[in-house]
């Protein structure tokens, strides 16, 4: 009799193992068939998991994770969120299997037919309540349907209901269709892309065309570092949410508002009716680490902010501005450093790239990145100055950037020599000298710049990074490299190191060379 017992209670923990499994993989193949329809969207039903997990994470694990994973941060985050999207379908759907097997005696049809209803309009009602995007819900609903349909019990059939009481067998197999289900998906998914852009007028795109041009027969002759003007594909990206937001040229206006003589909204076409230039400008994220690649150089079509608010009449006590964004970001900076502002509408002479911000962002010359807003949506001008995204998280980046040389490569040239480089920066000081040491900082030589560009093909004066190089014959054994830089208005690069919490790093990259 123990023994029966024994046996009875293992074939019920077999039998609930089996259905969680069941209802786990309804789970994968609903957020997989979300994924196919709609992409890196905000349709995809992860997307407000993600901005629930990126809007609870405490300030403290954000600064962590910033400053020790960097990029890896955001798809450990990511991949969280899809985690805990799976869980929730599969929590509805093990509901909806239960009530399906409790109300498939009372419906007309079968319930190899009615389970399969009952589960796919349960993930269609979930997708629905996340995204509000039929095409959406119609995508978590038919996989998961169909999975649920295809290990139902037929008449005739000896396989009882997957999801309830599958055998091992047909468990492994569907294990391995909703995975392979999941693999197809992410390759559909992954290629969808949202028709929101514009071209940029011809006259526009052949003058970045031409700096472009100018760019690259000013680069150094050094292997191992990126050229003078940065892939849209290659710049940095860093932003609150894993999925950006999709907003469609015509459907963007800019709103300024706040304490300001006369409210009002500008379109599209509005803003590209203005005073459009093409310049290069730099950018710099202040959570990077002194000698990480989160510094990059592009060639924008913009049209400057002052007349913009000029237009409205600002106001206020505080004499700053807060800047919102169609994906919930916000910051808050002065006035004075919005005056000297573009709005970028082109990146390379191609129409703004969602990830950089389609259809218009933000550019402060010489602050850093976080202060360059993306997805720009409303200026208000305020009576009194308030936190920003950034700074309600402890950190203070609306400031001007830190002068840095950055030490990127290391060549053994065919004569022996060596050749080390990277890029240096300065913001809207721009950078003087480069000045590389190899014996630790006793002694200092200087290294050989790329031309400045000109300040009038320059958004913000000389808010440009510049290549450097430098080549030399070292002694057998170990060479301590230090590499430092000297802006525009002779101040040398301060020596101490810092972390990039709360105001970005700084300090003399170093490295030992060994022959």
């Amino acid at each position: 009799m123990p023994s029966n017992s024994l046996h009875t209670v293992i074939a019920r923990v077999r039998w609930a193992g089996s259905r969680a499994i069941g209802a786990l993989l309804v789970g994968v193949v609903a957020v997989a068939g979300s994924f196919a329809v709609s992409g890196r969207t905000p349709s995809f039903v992860v997307a407000p998991v993600d901005a629930f997990v990126v809007t609870t994470t405490p300030a403290i694990v954000l600064t962590v994770a910033i400053e020790q994973l960097g990029r890896l941060g955001e798809t450990l985050a990511s991949l969280v969120a899809v985690a805990l999207t799976i869980g929730l379908f599969a929590v509805v759907a093990q509901f909806a299997l239960v009530g399906g097997k409790t109300l498939s005696p009372r419906l007309p049809a079968p319930a190899w037919v009615s389970q399969p209803a009952v589960v796919g309009a349960a993930m269609a009602l979930l997708a629905w309540l996340l995204v509000s995007d039929i095409t959406s819900a119609v995508g978590t609903a038919v996989p998961a349907a169909i999975l649920v349909a295809l290990a139902s019990k037929r008449p005739g059939e000896s396989v009882p209901v997957a999801g309830v009481d599958a055998s091992r067998r047909q468990l492994l197999a569907l294990t391995g269709g909703a995975f392979g289900f999941g693999i197809v998906s992410y390759a559909i998914g992954s290629r969808r892309s949202p028709g929101i852009g514009r071209e940029l007028e011809t006259d526009l795109e052949a003058d970045a065309t031409a700096l472009s041009q100018q760019a690259a027969d000013m680069e150094l002759a050094i292997d191992g570092i990126p050229g003078l003007v940065s892939e849209p594909s290659a710049f940095f990206t860093v932003d609150i949410n894993n999925i950006d937001p999709v907003v469609n040229a015509d459907d963007w206006t800019l709103t300024v508002t706040g304490e300001v003589d006369t409210d009002y909204t500008l379109t599209y076409d509005d803003l590209v009716d203005g005073d459009v230039r093409t310049g290069y400008n730099t950018l710099r994220c202040v959570g990077e680490q002194l000698n990480a690649d989160l510094l990059d150089n592009a060639i924008w079509t913009a049209v400057p902010v002052a007349p913009l608010l000029e237009r409205a009449g600002p106001g206020g006590g505080c004499e700053c501005v807060q800047v919102q964004a169609a994906d919930g970001y916000y910051q808050q900076f002065p006035l004075a450093a919005m005056e000297r502002g573009y709005l970028a509408f082109g990146m390379n002479g191609k129409p703004l790239p969602r990830a950089h911000g389609h259809p218009v962002r933000l550019l402060i010359p010489g602050h850093w990145g976080e202060i360059n807003v993306k997805w720009v949506t409303e200026f208000e001008v305020l009576e009194e100055e308030v936190d920003g995204y950034w700074e309600e998280r402890g950190w203070h980046g609306t400031g001007p950037v830190n002068t840095i040389a950055k030490l990127w490569t290391t060549n053994e040239l065919d004569d022996g020599r060596v050749q080390v480089g990277g890029h240096a920066y300065a913001g809207t000081r721009g950078i003087e000298t480069v000045e590389v040491s190899t014996d630790g900082g006793d002694s200092w030589e200087t290294a050989e710049l790329s031309e400045a560009f000109d300040p009038a093909d320059v958004l913000g004066d000389r808010d440009a990074w510049r290549q450097w190089q430098y080549t030399w014959e070292p002694p057998a054994g170990d060479s301590e490299v230090v590499v430092r830089a000297i802006d525009g208005t002779g101040d040398v690069q301060p020596a101490e190191e810092s972390s990039p919490f709360p105001s970005g790093s700084s300090g003399w990259v170093r490295k030992t060379v060994s022959v």
